[in-house]
């Protein structure tokens, strides 16, 4: 599970964040590439927009569940 401890501080802000576990996989940036980018300075990946629509929150909760280091989390899901 991501710990919201670890956030990048390169996330923007909101319920959606990528945590120092990333290994820059590219999976979530493959399932939702309008919210995950690879940050080059870092190299992982961060939330660089958060979900405003339902459908846009279901492709979010997509990649969190997809995350094979559990390096996303969310404020808002339960865990």
């Amino acid at each position: 599970m991501a710990d919201k401890n670890l956030k990048l501080p390169e996330n923007v802000p909101g319920a959606f964040y990528v945590d120092e576990s990333c290994i820059d996989c590219d999976m979530c940036r493959t399932t939702a590439p309008d919210f995950f980018r690879r940050h080059d300075e870092t190299g992982f990946t961060v939330v660089y927009r958060q979900p405003t629509s339902s459908a846009e929150m279901e492709k979010a909760e997509e990649a969190l569940r997809d995350c094979p280091t559990e390096s996303i989390g969310s404020d808002e899901l339960p865990m």
